[in-house]
């Protein structure tokens, strides 16, 4: 059987199959290899990833993200001081919905993190334990409120337990 080209039908398929298979493959890859590298793993990567991940989660009112990044029973265990920043008196949550409520929509800490710019530092990380600097400066008085969440991994992720401000 012979074509318009002059070559046999099964010659047309050779050729045709090394042009369109090879780049095709490339492309496949590539798209693959995007996929793995953009794919939202909540939790995953470096301590400082899960910090970025949470400042997202709370601009979009993700509770359930926001939820995944938090170790809400160690934050709710803590009483000895409020991580909302300029406030004299710790507020004491009484459940984590309380938590999701003040980092999310219009609640206290959501509104005083969002209104000053957040300046990300170094990461420290011991074993299974991580700190990450976060400075949130105040742009009408120029205060840096200087924080370290503290993280740790719980089933192979980092989570926040600790939102410590050490000076402002």
């Amino acid at each position: 059987m012979e074509r318009v080209t002059g070559l046999p039908l099964p010659e047309v398929f050779n050729r045709l199959r090394k042009k369109v298979f090879w780049p095709g493959f490339g492309f496949l890859y590539i798209f693959i290899a995007l996929a793995i590298a953009c794919s939202g793993d909540i939790g995953g990567g470096s301590p400082k990833d899960t910090v970025i991940q949470l400042f997202g989660a709370m601009e979009r009112d993700d509770r359930a993200a926001v939820s995944h990044l938090l170790d809400l029973p160690a934050l709710m265990s803590n009483t000895d001081e409020d991580y909302a920043l300029q406030r004299k008196e710790p507020r004491v949550f009484h459940n984590p919905e309380d938590i999701l409520d003040d980092l999310t929509g219009v609640g206290l800490t959501k509104t005083r993190w969002f209104s000053m710019q957040r300046v990300m530092g170094r990461t420290e990380i011991k074993g299974d334990t991580a700190f990450v600097e976060v400075s949130f400066i105040d742009k009408k008085t120029n205060v840096q409120y200087y924080n370290k969440f503290g993280l740790h991994k719980v089933n192979d992720r980092w989570v926040i337990y600790s939102f410590k401000t050490i000076g402002g």
